[in-house]
């Protein structure tokens, strides 16, 4: 193929010079371009050696990419989170490189850098084995040190479908010709292989380093239509050392033990079916735990002064139409024809729902802020493929509720709501929470002053609330700027779970008004928030967070109560009476069974607290108490027993 080889800088047209503006505010003066190697060359030797690549107003490019015009830019070495994207993407390449070369004719489709690693899809007729994924990651170090040099060129469109057609790589011909015409098609080369892809990359194969891994073979569909060829995708894990990688598959291993689609089994908590793909199916334990959450946050959301309501399940598309969720969300929505030539829809998400409640009778600016609040089952499509036990369902209740308020109280009911959703997390078990600030997109409804006070005011209750946040500039929706909230679990990973979006449109659309203290009509603003997001999601994560071993007030059965004799039977009872009394969620077990036998199999069911009664315990009116994990007991008194579990089974309150 011709090309443009753009290692090299190219002529300043103008002749003029280049300023570059370093991070810490310094200005570096160029006669014409420069390249980023350059750059970091005359600032010293030691940053040119560690240099992989060049942020230029912010975008990533190859160290080797010219800077033709005045920029602020920053040096990107392996220390960097930036350098991640870098090691993943490259990683990638190798991986489809050491492939070809393991495997002749296999073809190469799509393959991107992904959180905490990368994958690659291939159409091949034999399947990958697990042997395969040793060889090829074998080759991929080869590779590594052989140090190749990723070279960028930028090809002419018809003569590099003409090419990547010619050897056969039709999905790669497929991609060019979607490209935008105006786009230039580019190529990076490693030695005699090269990849279509727009870049950027590290200098050489070298600077992957040796932290990467192959991790296991999926199924994928091409562009994930499955109407489309089935390939065969290839993930891995890539890091910026060994150190990190090793940490990596330490937090996999743990993940594998506490994965909740395994351990929702052993706990006889739910189960999926193919008859009703992406939806639960709640056992008495598994349902036992979704309403004592649901019992709790109801008891949160009464103090807090929000409104319970109940919404319908069906609503016609015309007000999908007119809320707008039917032209960006109809490809997510169930439907159904009916014979009145209605189109009913499953919702998707509460909002509409919520305006139309907000729009029975006259609102006044005296009823605002109005929290209504609803636990609102929602169904949306997924792809078979994207399903992932609760984590990724078709069928999910929300913790939903929509603030409507004045422009003037987005800040106070934002750093309420915060207030909230931190008590919340905490009660539960998380800490850990960050946030992540997403401001005005290129294309949004609203005047940028509407944009500039919404932003303020979120970013105000923000620094108020003591959150530690980051930018997510222009990732805010359409409507309104948004906070999301991400928790940290046991074994390090992040969840984002609750919400908080400003909405300008939706009350316009829907036409909800209140009438201000001026005596006018006035549009309010919505909030949409939650705080666990779904029901089905968060318990996912609360399973895994505890590996199981729940909190007893969360626990669907607190108390096992396991006799050692015939003898204890009566008593036995006894003691389940006096918990159910109590309101203590306690079973017998009292099968002709050796008591470790027992003890093992309800610690294995993570029951909390097992109650071991025998003759002893008959004759001195004790119980003795074993805690899940624990390797002794306890003997106490039935009524002490019982006063320390009740008060440890009681739910939080939300309290410091």
């Amino acid at each position: 193929m011709s090309n443009a080889n753009e290692s090299a800088p190219r002529d300043n047209a103008a002749g003029a010079g280049v300023s570059i503006t370093l991070p810490d505010g310094s200005v570096r003066p160029f006669d014409g371009p420069v390249t980023g190697y350059d750059l970091a060359a005359s600032i010293g030797p030691g940053l040119a050696k560690a240099a992989l690549a060049v942020a230029i107003d912010g975008e990533i490019r190859d160290l080797s990419r010219p800077i033709e015009q005045d920029a602020a830019v920053r040096i990107i070495t392996r220390k960097d989170e930036d350098a991640l994207e870098l090691i993943r993407h490259d990683s990638a390449h190798i991986m489809a490189q050491a492939v070809q070369e393991l495997y002749p004719g296999t073809q190469v489709t799509i393959g991107p850098a992904i959180e905490n690693g990368f994958y690659y899809d291939f159409a091949r007729e034999d399947p990958f084995t697990p042997e395969d994924l040793e060889k090829i990651e074998a080759k991929m170090r080869d590779i590594v040190k052989a140090d190749e040099a990723f070279v960028r060129e930028e090809v002419d469109r018809a003569e590099a479908i003409e090419t990547f057609s010619g050897m056969g790589e039709k999905y790669k011909a497929e991609l060019i010709e979607g490209l935008p015409s105006d786009e230039a098609v580019s190529i990076y080369r490693q030695g005699d292989w090269f990849d279509l892809c727009r870049g950027p990359h590290l200098p050489s194969t070298k600077h992957v380093g040796t932290g990467f891994k192959l991790l296991k073979l999926a199924g994928a569909y091409w562009r994930g239509d499955s109407r489309n060829a089935m390939l065969q995708r290839i993930y891995g894990t890539a890091w910026r050392d060994d150190k990190e990688l090793k940490a990596y598959l330490h937090q996999l291993e743990e993940a594998e033990k506490r994965d909740h689609r395994r351990l929702g089994r052993e706990m006889d908590l739910y189960h999926f079916q193919e008859e009703a793909m992406g939806q639960a199916f709640w056992h008495r334990k598994g349902w036992t735990l979704y309403r004592a959450i649901e019992t709790y946050m109801r008891t949160r959301l009464e103090a807090a002064a929000y409104e319970e309501v109940k919404t319908p399940l069906l609503y016609d598309r015309v007000l999908w139409e007119k809320s707008g969720h039917w032209e960006k969300f109809r490809e997510h929505m169930f439907t159904a024809d009916t014979d009145d030539d209605r189109t009913p829809a499953v919702k998707p998400m509460n909002c509409p729902g919520h305006v139309q409640i907000f729009r029975q009778g006259i609102k006044s600016y005296r009823d605002l802020p109005l929290r209504m609040a609803e636990f609102g089952s929602c169904h949306r499509y997924e792809p078979s493929g994207a399903l992932h036990g609760l984590m990724r369902v078709r069928a999910f209740t929300q913790d939903d509720a929509h603030i409507f308020c004045t422009e003037d109280q987005v800040t106070s009911e934002t750093l309420s709501f915060c207030d909230l959703l931190l008590s919340i997390y905490r009660d539960f078990g998380f800490e850990e929470v960050v946030v992540k600030f997403s401001d005005r997109p290129e294309i949004r409804a609203g005047e940028d002053s509407t944009w500039d006070k919404a932003e303020g005011a979120l970013m105000e209750a923000v620094k108020e609330a003591g959150l530690d946040f980051s930018l997510n500039p222009g990732e805010g929706a359409f409507y309104g700027p948004k906070l999301e909230f991400v928790l940290r679990d046991a074994i390090g990973r992040d969840w984002q779970c609750g919400t908080l979006q400003v909405d300008f449109v939706l009350p316009e659309r829907l036409n909800a008004e209140y009438v201000g203290e001026d005596g006018q009509k006035h549009r309010p603003v919505m909030l949409h928030r939650a705080i666990l997001g779904s029901f089905e999601r968060f318990i996912g994560i609360l399973i895994e967070n505890y590996a199981g071993r729940m909190p007893l007030w969360l626990s669907p059965v607190q108390i096992i109560i396991a006799t050692i004799t015939e003898a204890a039977d009566e008593y036995a009872l006894e003691v389940q009476a006096a918990c159910a009394k109590a309101g203590l969620r306690a079973e017998l077990d009292l099968r002709n069974e050796k008591i470790n036998y027992k003890i093992r199999e309800h610690s294995l069911a993570k029951v909390p607290a097992i109650i071991v009664v025998g003759a002893n315990e008959v004759a001195d009116r004790t119980v003795a108490i074993r805690r899940l994990g624990g390797k002794s007991q306890e003997v106490l008194a039935l009524a002490e027993a019982l006063d320390r579990l009740t008060e440890e089974a009681a739910p939080p309150t939300g309290q410091p």
